[in-house]
């Protein structure tokens, strides 16, 4: 079979870009022809890179510069050119789409439909149905724009609390619902989380598009099992607001007899760090982003993972890599974190803004290591059983051979 895969960026930025690449190499592994579509950045190495298109970098560029261009990020011509060219030479079977809005555009969607080639869009966030993606702002969640009323994202500034650019957003969204871009163009969505797929179904109407399940990709089998811990329990992440952070330093104030490192970087460090200081709080420890093996020793030696995010997390990287090294987790109950958490005896679920239960479920598990380890046991068989190349591949060709009948 032939495969193209389309996504805002080639290079790794974050968990999206993860599963991207491992959808690819999962295929190739199975002997299947895989092609990739992706902006043209400047340090994308890439033997499909001829076919790249150069496109507008909004997180970049100055913001008058995107919005005099906003046509090119809601629909790019230039983009729809290039994704055609590569259709007739690659010849595809299906179309595998990521996110693609601002970056790529939905205009590629529009080039498969007249090509004549089925496309599966994997959404990894919730641009599809809200115009800041988060389903989230100003530190609470958010369901202003449903049933189409897209204007609230510019009254709300909701898009990088900028007013320029929600109402980027606003008509991004209105043009895209009027254009039906999505639903007539593809043919089944993929989501990793039941929550995601429900949610979707809330402001689409349940009947109105073909969805699946498509968990991550992701090889549990090359983690080992790491019963060994230390006197410290882990968040790694993102700081910024979102991520629930703050609540967890506040949980940390109330039982100071626990111990928590802090793993990333963001916007909301220093005010992160000021929160520690206000609280007086002796038990939190600030390590800095890590990455790769830097990032496996430290997790290695946690007692547990905390995953505290106040917004609708889709299906959290994090929990899987935890998981996979055998560490219990305590997560929030926030879109898709309850199914992994909640699969099996692999931790707890808490009320996302309660620091005080979060703190209780903290002293629970510090207080009881051995049970600790053996949740963390359940949870690396889980995910060696659930998450690995094979049950993966089987998946995503059952959903393609559906798609191809």
């Amino acid at each position: 079979m032939k495969i193209l895969l389309a996504h805002n960026n080639y290079n790794l930025v974050g968990g999206a870009e993860v599963f991207y690449h491992e959808v690819g190499r999962v295929l190739a592994k199975n002997n299947h022809q895989v092609a990739y579509f992706s902006p043209n950045d400047s340090d994308v190495d890439s033997k499909w890179k001829s076919y790249f298109p150069d496109v507008i970098n909004y997180k970049q560029k100055n913001i008058l510069n995107s919005i005099f261009n906003i046509k090119n990020i809601i629909y790019s011509q230039n983009v729809k050119e290039n994704f055609i060219e590569l259709l007739n030479d690659f010849k595809p079977d299906i179309v595998h789409v990521f996110a693609i809005y601002a970056r790529l555009t939905p205009s590629i969607l529009d080039a498969c439909r007249e090509y004549g080639v089925p496309v599966v869009m994997s959404c990894n966030d919730y641009k599809h149905i809200c115009p800041n993606y988060k389903l989230f702002r100003n530190g609470s969640l958010c369901e202003d724009c449903k049933g189409g009323k897209f204007y609230n994202a510019t009254i709300n500034r909701c898009a990088k609390s900028s007013t320029m650019y929600s109402v980027a957003s606003t008509i991004e969204a209105y043009v895209h619902k009027h254009m039906d871009i999505y639903k007539k163009n593809v043919r089944i969505f993929l989501f990793a989380s039941e929550f995601m797929a429900k949610k979707t179904e809330q402001f689409w109407g349940a009947q109105s598009f073909n969805w699946d399940i498509l968990k991550n990709p992701f090889d549990s089998k090359k983690y080992p099992l790491c019963k060994d811990y230390e006197d410290y329990c882990l968040y790694f992440g993102r700081l910024i607001d979102e991520k629930g952070v703050d609540i967890l330093v506040k949980a940390m104030s109330v039982i100071p007899q626990c111990n928590l490192k802090i793993i990333g970087s963001g916007p909301d460090e220093d005010m992160l760090k000021e929160l520690v200081d206000g609280l007086g709080v002796n038990n939190v420890e600030f390590l800095g982003p890590k990455w790769g093996e830097e990032l496996d020793d430290v997790l290695k030696k946690a007692r547990f993972v905390v995953v505290p995010s106040l917004w609708h997390e889709n299906f959290p990287y994090v929990i899987l890599q935890s998981f996979a090294f055998g560490k219990a987790v305590i997560g929030s109950d926030r879109g898709g974190i309850p199914e992994l958490v909640g699969a099996g005896d692999f931790g707890h679920v808490y009320k996302a803004t309660d620091f005080n239960e979060l703190s209780e479920k903290i002293i629970d598990l510090w207080n009881s290591p051995e049970s600790t380890v053996v949740m963390g046991k359940k949870a690396k068989d889980y995910m060696d059983k659930n998450f690995n190349d094979d049950r993966f591949y089987k998946n995503i060709i059952r959903i393609y051979n559906k798609v191809l009948l």
